[in-house]
């Protein structure tokens, strides 16, 4: 804001030096004079082409033609700090001789603005030490000026800020500022477009001068952009940035409001926004860049949220740091794609919702809540009262359960959204003592499985939708449930009589335990290990669950129990195909069939094997009992046929040899 009094300033001695040169030299002298004379001040070129015009009536004044201000050396832009197509300034003459700067009116045609802040922070609207005093203040006497009207019309502002890595851009910028008295009160409006969206601002502040001066002062502020509207009442300045009063926003429409500020906001899903979304509470910035809002009061849709927050700067982005407690939340279903449940995620719908999903809002600031709520409805999950964490670390949200009741169970674990380069959905979660039917209601429209169990989960899906999330879905778990009943399906009863009647309303399956372990790949989750029992039957099973697709390829094995020992059952396999929202189930007869053909095939190789084995050792024993006979050999337990073979006729001829030599020893 100081500038704005030092151009005020150097303005005013322009007029008198154009004024007084006008009647001596020509024009482009005068232009020469002015534009050294603000060089002098500013330590910035001013460039003014064609013709410097001063008046003397109706009162004290100077027109230019098209005029610019030289950027800084190190700006970036290339463009000029300040061009205008001309320049129009009048002042008092009367106040003017007796030294009081009195600014009737000061216009400039189509101005384009362009500011700049390097890495380091450095600004190219601050202006080099000057004759008319140091950059920290003002001059004294001279200072002192008031500005009947002020005003801007078809102008341009851009600011490259390369320390926040933002940018912003107004178009069809018509501003007016008044300052009646120096000391006094000013105003200040403007309006503009913003990436096409309407913004304007009404700003009414207390003593000029000391809000000139970088200090504090009584300070309302209302800005619009789009739907979305800030105001302000309290006290503030800008050097450094403070203020402390009553804070209220409205953000109706936050990708217009991103817009103004450099970022990319999207529209918050259901329940978290979509159709309301305000903020109020008592504001404090301290002059460090951070925001602290006390009392906060959110109201988002049909929610609503209290407690305190802080905005924090950081190295790359800031961070919002809070305690937040809510009452009852809804996070219904919206328009097709956005987070919600309901009949899109049950059993009747043909498919996942296919709309894309944006958390573009994730990699707007990090962030670390601590939150509380009596009971949060998901649309596909209702949950009971629950305590979590919530952190945002580049577009990566982990919320960390830390209390959730659910379906008279508990949920603990963690839930991940991972906005980085995509979207992916993960999270490793634990499920004790839940119910079953109004759990596989809510998530998948099913109540025939009755129980009470626990779960466990570990899941990775990768999409930019809850169609493409479900389809590539990876992890493991396992499930255990107690008593319970399976509605719809009379096993023992079909399998008593061969009979699929046993399937549909009214037929129920009821089971003392159920439990497994499953993996998930591609969106399909593989079981092997399926294992119920029941008073009357006993069950194995295994096959596959499309998550993506919704399907159903599963294998049931039950075995009808015939006496208490568990032996002599009926055993028909159960096949169950289809979709969740049709399925079809069939007995494996042909199984039956097939298995029956199998053993018998395994008994006739088996007694084939056994002839077999009965007739080789009737030869063996014939062999045998000739060597005994023959050669006068015992086949020894381990030894082989040959080998006794090959030892009587080694011992035969051992015989031989030695009453041979015997005979000869003896003279025979």
């Amino acid at each position: 804001m100081r500038w704005i009094v030092r151009v005020g300033v150097m303005l005013a001695g322009i007029v008198l030096v154009a004024v007084g040169l006008m009647a001596m030299v020509p024009s482009e002298r005068i232009a020469q004079a002015v534009s050294a004379q603000f060089e002098a001040m500013t330590g910035r070129k001013m460039t003014l082409v064609g013709e410097v015009k001063p008046r003397l009536w109706p009162s004290l004044g100077v027109t230019t033609g098209p005029v610019s201000i030289a950027n800084a050396d190190w700006a970036a832009s290339g463009q000029p700090r300040f061009s205008a197509e001309s320049l129009s300034i009048d002042v008092n003459l009367g106040a003017l001789m007796g030294g009081e700067v009195k600014i009737l009116g000061l216009s400039a045609d189509q101005p384009e603005i362009n500011l700049e802040r390097d890495e380091q922070g450095q600004a190219n609207w601050v202006f080099a030490a000057s004759s008319v005093g140091e950059e920290g203040g003002v001059p004294a006497a001279a200072t002192g000026f008031t500005l009947d009207q002020g005003s801007i019309t078809g102008g341009s502002i851009r600011f490259n800020d390369r320390q926040a890595g933002r940018q912003i851009a107004l178009d069809d910028v018509d501003a007016s500022l008044s300052i009646p008295d120096f000391s006094g009160p000013f105003t200040l409006t403007a309006t503009a477009l913003s990436g096409g969206q309407a913004v304007a601002l009404d700003l009414k502040g207390g003593a000029f001068s000391a809000f000139a001066m970088g200090r504090v002062v009584p300070l309302t502020a209302n800005l619009t952009a789009g739907g979305s509207s800030l105001a302000f009442d309290g006290r503030g300045g800008y050097a450094p940035v403070a203020a402390e009063g009553a804070f209220t926003a409205n953000l109706a429409d936050l990708p217009a409001l991103g817009a103004l500020m450099g970022a990319e906001l999207s529209r918050p899903n259901a329940g978290l926004g979509h159709d309301k979304l305000q903020i109020g509470g008592t504001l404090t910035m301290d002059g460090t860049g951070a925001a602290f809002l006390r009392g906060a009061e959110i109201v988002a849709d049909q929610n609503q949220v209290k407690g305190d927050l802080d905005l924090l700067p950081g190295e790359a982005r800031y961070k919002l740091k809070g305690q937040l407690s809510a009452g009852p939340i809804t996070i219904g279903t919206g328009p097709e794609g956005e987070m919600g449940g309901g009949q899109a995620g049950g059993m009747e719908a043909e498919g996942w919702p296919t709309g894309e999903i944006d958390v573009s809002a994730l990699g707007a600031l990090d962030a670390e809540i601590a939150f509380a709520a009596p009971s949060v409805d998901l649309g596909v999950l209702k949950l009971g009262q629950a305590r979590a964490l919530i952190t945002i670390d580049r577009a990566r949200s982990v919320i960390d359960i830390r209390e959730m009741q659910a379906y008279e169970g508990q949920i603990t674990g963690d839930f991940v959204v991972n906005g980085r380069g995509g979207l992916s959905v993960g999270g490793r979660l634990n499920f004790a003592g839940l119910k079953t039917q109004p759990l596989l209601m809510d998530l998948a429209g099913w109540d025939r499985l009755v129980s009470t169990g626990d779960f466990e989960l570990e899941f990775l899906g990768v999409g930019n939708s809850i169609d493409a999330i479900m389809k590539s879905l990876k992890g493991k778990g396992a499930l255990e449930l107690g008593q319970g009943e399976l509605r719809g399906l009379d096993i023992a009863g079909m399998l008593k009589n061969l009979d699929l009647n046993y399937v549909g309303e009214g037929q129920k399956t009821i089971f003392d335990g159920l439990a497994g372990t499953y993996t998930i790949a591609g969106g399909v989750l593989s079981n092997g290990d399926l294992k119920l029992v029941a008073p009357y039957v006993t069950a194995s099973g295994t096959g596959e669950i499309g998550l993506g697709a919704r399907t159903l390829n599963y294998r049931l094995r039950p075995t009808a129990l015939a006496a208490e020992d568990g032996t002599g059952g009926v055993m028909v396999p159960l096949l169950i195909t289809g979709t969740w929202a049709d399925p079809k189930f069939r007995l494996d007869l042909e199984s039956i069939a097939r298995e029956k053909m199998e053993s018998e095939a395994k008994a006739a190789a088996a007694r084939l094997e056994e002839e077999a084995k009965s007739a080789e050792a009737a030869a063996k024993a014939e062999l045998e009992q000739r060597l005994k006979e023959e050669l006068g050999v015992e086949v020894a337990p381990d030894e082989s046929l040959g080998d006794a073979a090959q030892r009587g006729a080694t011992d035969a001829l051992e015989d031989q040899a030695r009453k041979a030599l015997e005979d000869i020893l003896n003279g025979n």
